[in-house]
């Protein structure tokens, strides 16, 4: 339907949208954990195209109504150019009810409450939001360019705009000699932060990044396996009381044992589900399913 510029990347909740490309690549693209974008140049589509696109998916499509804008950084764009996209979609798909967009702490913080509202106002009302870690070692040890302050700070305003967060935590970053200082200062982060949604990732370096996470981690990296990050799964969730409720997802692909609740009302039966699989009484997925 469109001629995309791959890769394409995108949450595993927008497989069923539709998906505008905005930028390309990712402005940052310094995190060492991740492949997605290392191949590709960013860059701000022009809007001419982005138009083309959605007149063309509208053609087809005129049904639509949630649109994930790609790559890995239309926040990135100007307030006043983003904002003629979201008009540009309104115009185009009747049915539109929501927009999201993949968003990073420095990229929130740029623009002012007002710009987030406004934007807000016009759709886009949803950003998934790579936390991470809320250890600042671990930051810096994978050069996410953020502190456990900014990204604090970052969430809070999303929240007073209105939109929604759909936040990631990545299991296994710290290894085996930090995972106790990554879960910790994520539960801390959590705590006083308030994110819609919280889902768990784990950890997986692709061959292309391996050597780059090595050399900025500056010491020898024991990768966890699944019984440490079960600890991991379980320390988190056993101490997570989050300003607001939040909607905690384990389910992507790259997770050793899928779980789905909301927080704190199914704490305990997520932190059993956990402990049914120490126990030996149920499994965890076959690596040979698991993947980015």
């Amino acid at each position: 339907m469109i001629d995309y510029d791959m890769p394409l990347y995108r949450p595993p909740s927008e497989g069923n949208n539709l998906i505008i490309q905005a930028t390309l690549g990712c402005s940052f693209n310094q995190c060492s954990f991740c492949s997605m974008y290392k191949r590709k140049r960013y860059q701000v589509r022009p809007i001419e195209a982005v138009f083309a696109d959605i007149d063309h998916a509208a053609s087809v499509w005129p049904d639509a109504a949630r649109v994930f804008l790609a790559d890995g950084d239309a926040l990135a764009l100007e307030s006043e150019h983003l904002l003629r996209i979201l008009e540009h979609l309104q115009q185009s798909l009747p049915r539109l009810t929501r927009v999201s967009c993949y968003a990073t702490p420095a990229n929130i913080r740029r623009k002012t409450l007002a710009e987030l509202e406004l934007l807000r106002s016009h759709r886009l009302t949803l950003y998934y939001f790579g936390i991470e870690s809320g250890s600042d070692l671990i930051l810096k040890k994978i050069t996410k360019g953020a502190t456990s302050r900014s990204i604090r700070e970052s969430m809070k305003k999303a929240h007073d705009a209105g939109v929604k967060l759909s936040s990631t935590v990545v299991l296994g970053l710290g290894g085996r000699a930090y995972w106790q200082e990554h879960i910790d200062g994520t539960i801390a982060l959590l705590n006083q932060a308030p994110s819609t949604y919280v889902s768990t990732l784990q950890l997986y370096l692709e061959e292309n990044v391996q050597q780059e996470f090595t050399d900025k981690f500056k010491e020898p990296f024991r990768m966890q396996d699944d019984w440490g990050i079960l600890a991991e799964q379980e320390r988190l969730l056993s101490a997570l009381e989050p300003p607001i409720p939040i909607i905690f997802r384990s389910n992507h692909a790259s997770n050793a044992l899928a779980l789905a609740g909301n927080l704190p009302k199914d704490r305990e039966r997520l932190l059993t589900e956990i402990h049914q699989v120490q126990r030996g009484e149920r499994r965890v997925r076959p690596t040979f399913l698991r993947g980015l």
